[in-house]
């Protein structure tokens, strides 16, 4: 017959002994016993148990100390405390540090029994969840990137082989996969990860303001400038610059860039001496960069040169078996930030996360989890605390497609499908992008590039 579960007693009294002994294995349970604090320690030490029963009034060690003593050697000890009616005030001092429960002397089998069971199910439960967390963090992540499904393996073994290389990489996806996660998961599992990791944001900046940043400038350069300016590429030497959306670079600057990349080499504005530098470049995009050679707004040549090694991140829409660990660990980062305690989803809420769409991806999914726990009133979060734009329905594949039965071209669906979804958000919310953001769970700038990508005219909300 399998064991139980090994309990521990710590009691001065032979017959304490004697009565939890027989009871115990009568259950089905092994027993440890020792006559005082001092031994039960180093017993413990040797030999840890499931659980210690332990008295408060002993010689010697007491039962507050040596619960101390347990507590700080083996946090995670699942102790239930002995005590006299006299001294429920010392038990309840117990539990404070960190007892499990108490029960008064003398005791009922029945009662002691049941909370045994109890403390039981509850370090199983504490088990199964370090257990998770461990295989969350072990198996499931690289470097802050979640995922157990199949395509995130495939992205995990190409940084992976990527990273410790100097190859120029692309990394490629829609908004909010988490491009920029990708790029410092390259950037620190590389011999560069002690230099600076610096990112770019691309579009943020007019032509000449942004080359100021990228190569610095010279005294007198332009007007306002004032003063030398050392530039993001120095700033980054020997380390890795990541350019968010680099397609959104100007001809001119794309031009710049590439000689950086050829030769390693590059002058500020308005300077005439050559600044060598060792910087590994990152790119990322959430447009087809073929598309804009066609169109003449981005370089081939400068594509080529970025184009060495090509990191695809799925959409979420591609890894839904995904949503339950990203859930997990987004649950756990904003119970903890803002002090709440939650205790995961009900069925219902999952089951309406793995059918949404996610234009927003990753993001989407982390915005509104987190606005789910500041507005959550219980440890489940229940549908109540989902935005309406979640719990809209997706349609039939034969209204999306407008066609029944007709061919569907998955991509422009899931386009015509957002583009849907945030008209209607848009309008609810009067047109104001901010309240629309907030609706369907991203964040506005996000909203902002969805919006400019699928051309919708916001003027008409």
């Amino acid at each position: 017959m399998n064991s139980k579960g090994l309990i521990h007693v710590i009691d001065d009294e032979p017959l304490i002994h004697d009565v939890l002994s027989r009871l115990l294995t009568s259950e089905g349970y092994e027993v440890e016993v020792s006559a005082s604090g001092e031994e039960g320690l180093q017993k413990y030490a040797v030999q840890p148990s499931d659980l210690v029963l332990l008295d408060l009034l002993m010689p010697g060690l007491d039962g507050i100390e040596v619960l101390k003593r347990l507590k700080a050697a083996h946090p995670r000890a699942i102790v239930i405390i002995i005590t006299a009616y006299a001294s429920v005030e010392s038990a309840i001092e117990a539990m404070k540090i960190g007892a499990y429960d108490y029960i008064q002397k003398p005791f009922k089998h029945e009662e002691l029994l049941l909370t045994i069971e109890r403390a039981l199910e509850h370090k199983t439960l504490q088990d199964e969840n370090l257990r998770l967390r461990d295989q969350l963090q072990r198996k499931f992540s690289f470097s802050n990137i979640i995922g157990r499904s199949r395509v995130m393996e495939q992205v995990f073994e190409l940084i992976r082989a990527a990273a410790p290389t100097r190859s120029t990489i692309l990394v490629e996806g829609e908004s909010g996969t988490g491009k920029e996660l990708a790029a410092r998961a390259i950037h620190q599992n590389s011999n560069r990860a002690h230099f600076p990791f610096i990112v770019v944001n691309s579009g943020s900046l007019p032509p000449d303001l942004l080359e100021s940043h990228l190569f610095g400038h010279v005294k007198g350069a332009f007007t306002g400038a004032v003063s030398e300016k050392q530039g993001l590429f120095e700033a980054a030497d020997k380390g890795t610059i990541f350019f968010d959306e680099i397609s959104s670079i100007g001809l001119e600057t794309q031009a710049k860039l590439l000689r950086v990349m050829q030769d390693r080499e590059f002058m500020r504005l308005g300077g005439t001496k050559t600044i060598r530098v060792d910087v590994r470049i990152i790119a990322a995009t959430n447009t087809d960069l073929e598309d804009l050679i066609r169109q003449k707004t981005f370089r081939k040549d400068l594509y080529y040169r970025l184009n060495v090694i090509k990191i695809e991140l799925p959409p979420l829409r591609r890894r839904k078996e995904d949503i339950p660990l990203l859930v997990k660990h987004f649950l756990e980062v904003f119970a903890e930030e803002n002090g709440k305690d939650i205790e995961g989803l009900s069925p219902e809420v999952l089951e309406i996360l793995e059918r949404h769409p996610w234009p927003g991806n990753v993001r989407e999914l982390e915005n509104l989890i987190e606005r789910a726990v500041v507005f959550a009133k219980a440890k489940v979060i229940g549908r109540e605390n989902l935005p309406e734009a979640v719990l809209a329905p997706a349609p039939r594949a034969e209204e999306s497609a407008g066609v029944e039965g007709g061919p569907i071209n998955l991509r422009e669906q899931t386009l015509s499908f957002q583009k849907r979804l945030i008209e209607t958000t848009l309008s609810r919310a009067k047109g104001v992008q901010k309240t629309a953001a907030a609706m369907l769970g991203v964040k506005a700038t996000t909203l902002n590039e969805m919006i400019k990508r699928l051309e919708i005219d916001v003027s008409e909300f």
